[in-house]
C-alpha cells in the first residue's frame, strides 16, 4: 500500500529521471502541480504517459489528479479518490476497471520517496522510504479519463502495489511497483501488449533502499514541509519488547515490596522503643509503691498468718484485731478460701494498687476507722480484698434489754 509520498522534483527532472533520454516530452496541465513533502490522493502529480498516437515515439508530462476514477463513473457521481489510489498488481488484469488500460494507459510516476506506517498495538508509526543516493523513484501505474456533468474531462491514476520485499516485510506486506532501471521503465511504458509486462510486477529487491521514522504529524494531509522527512529518534523504551516491560515492573515492584516491608520493620522497631520507654518509669514507680510483684508482700497477710481475735468479756469493754506482724491488717476476709482466691486473681490481673499502709502510731477502733476512711477516699483502683473490710461489732452491754421488737411480733399484738 502507498498512500502518502514525496514529490517536489521540478517539472524539468522528471522526464530525465523517468529515462526518456532525449525523447520529445509535451506537457499537459503541469500549471496545476505544486510540489509538496506529503502528497494524498486528490493531489495533483505530475506523470509520464505515450503520446495519443501509436506511431509518435514521444511522450507526454501530464499533471493527473492520484486516485483513479474509471471512465464509466456516473457523470453526476462525486469522484472519490481514495476509492483507487492503489491496484493490486496480482489482479489488475481480472477486475474491469483496470484490464482495459493495461495496452494504452500505462504510466510512469516519479517520486522522491514515499511513506509507510508501521502498526504497534494502537500507535502507527510512519517511516520515510528513499534511495540511498537520494535518486527519484519511479513506479507503474495505470491512468484513466473521466467526464464530470459540467463537461470537464478528468485525469486520474492508480499506483499498482505488489507484495514487500524481504527488506521491507517487517514494516509492510505490501509496497508500490517500483521500477529500478531504464529498460523497466521504458517497457513499461512503451512496451506491446505482448509483452510480458509481468515481470515487471514483482517486489524490489535491491538493497539500494534506506528507510527511516519520522513525525506523526505527516499523517494529517495539511502538514507539508521539509517538517515532513526529518529524521525522528525513537525513544528506546519505545521499542522494547513486552516480556521486558513486564519483567522491569515486577523487579521494580519486588524492590518497591521489599523496601517497604523494611520501613514497616523499622516502624515497629521504633514504636517498641518508644513504648519500652514511656513504661519504664511508670513500672518502677509502681513496683516501689504496691506489693503484687513482691509475693512476700502477699503471704505476710493471709489468712493463715492473720489471727483475728475476739475477745468478749461480761462486762463488753471491746474487741481487737491483731496480726503476727503487730501492724493493721491489709485483707481481712471471712474465709482463709476467700483470701487465698482474692490473691490469685490479683496476680493473673497484675492489679498494681498505690501502697495504702496505715499509720503506725494509731490502734484500736480508730484506727481501723481512720484506715477505712483512706480506702474510701483514695482514688487509685484497689484491689478487691482490700477494699472488703470486716468491721468489729459491738457487744451489748449486759443487763439491756435484749428483747428487740420485730415485725412479727408488732403484728402479733394487733
Amino acid at each position: 500500500m502507498c498512500g502518502r509520498a514525496r514529490c517536489s522534483l521540478r517539472p524539468d527532472d522528471i522526464p530525465r529521471a523517468c529515462h526518456l533520454n532525449g525523447r520529445r516530452v509535451r506537457h499537459v496541465d503541469m500549471n496545476r502541480y505544486r510540489p509538496s513533502y506529503n502528497v494524498s490522493p486528490g493531489f495533483s502529480v505530475p506523470v509520464v504517459r505515450r503520446e495519443d498516437e501509436a506511431n509518435d515515439e514521444g511522450a507526454v508530462l501530464h499533471c493527473m489528479k492520484w486516485g483513479l476514477v474509471p471512465s464509466f463513473t456516473k457523470k453526476t457521481e462525486k469522484p472519490d479518490h481514495y476509492r483507487m489510489f492503489n491496484a493490486r498488481s496480482e489482479t489488475i488484469k481480472e477486475k474491469a476497471s483496470f484490464r482495459r488500460l493495461i495496452p494504452k494507459n500505462r504510466c510512469l510516476v516519479a517520486v522522491e520517496g514515499f511513506y509507510e506506517w508501521k502498526k504497534d498495538g494502537s500507535k502507527k508509526q510512519p517511516y520515510y522510504i528513499h534511495f540511498k543516493d537520494a535518486r527519484p523513484l519511479v513506479f507503474a501505474a495505470l491512468f484513466d479519463s473521466w467526464k464530470n456533468h459540467e463537461g470537464e474531462v478528468i485525469y486520474t491514476f492508480t499506483i499498482l502495489t505488489t507484495s514487500a520485499s524481504s527488506s521491507l516485510e517487517w514494516l509492510h506486506d505490501r509496497m508500490p511497483v517500483i521500477l529500478g532501471n531504464m529498460d523497466a521503465a521504458d517497457m513499461w511504458l512503451s512496451g506491446s501488449p505482448s509483452s510480458n509486462i509481468d515481470t515487471l510486477l514483482k517486489p524490489y529487491e535491491e538493497s539500494d533502499l534506506a528507510w527511516y521514522p519520522v513525525t506523526a504529524a505527516m499523517g494529517k494531509a495539511s502538514f507539508d514541509g521539509p517538517e515532513c522527512i526529518k529524521e525522528l529518534q525513537l525513544k528506546t523504551n519505545e521499542t522494547r519488547s513486552i516480556s521486558q516491560f513486564f519483567s522491569k515492573k515486577g523487579d521494580k515492584d519486588q524492590q518497591g515490596q521489599k523496601s517497604h516491608n523494611k520501613v514497616a520493620e523499622e516502624e515497629i522497631l521504633n514504636t517498641d522503643q518508644t513504648e519500652s520507654l514511656k513504661q519504664e518509669p511508670e513500672s518502677d514507680h509502681v513496683g516501689h509503691l504496691c506489693s503484687p510483684v513482691q509475693p512476700e508482700s502477699f503471704t505476710s497477710t493471709t489468712a493463715t498468718d492473720i489471727k483475728v481475735e475476739q475477745d468478749f468479756d461480761e462486762s463488753g469493754s471491746k474487741q481487737s484485731l491483731t496480726g503476727q506482724t503487730g501492724n493493721p491488717p491489709e485483707k481481712v476476709g471471712t474465709h482463709a478460701s476467700d483470701n487465698v482466691k482474692s490473691l490469685k486473681e490479683e496476680e493473673f490481673e497484675d492489679i498494681k494498687p498505690k501502697d495504702i499502709s496505715p499509720p503506725q502510731e494509731e490502734s484500736g477502733d480508730s484506727k481501723t476507722k481512720r484506715y477505712y476512711e483512706e480506702l474510701s477516699g483514695d482514688a487509685m483502683p484497689l484491689p478487691k480484698a482490700i477494699n472488703t473490710h470486716i468491721r468489729p461489732s459491738k457487744k451489748k452491754a449486759k443487763g439491756a434489754d435484749d428483747k428487740q421488737p420485730t415485725l412479727f411480733s408488732y403484728f402479733g399484738k394487733g
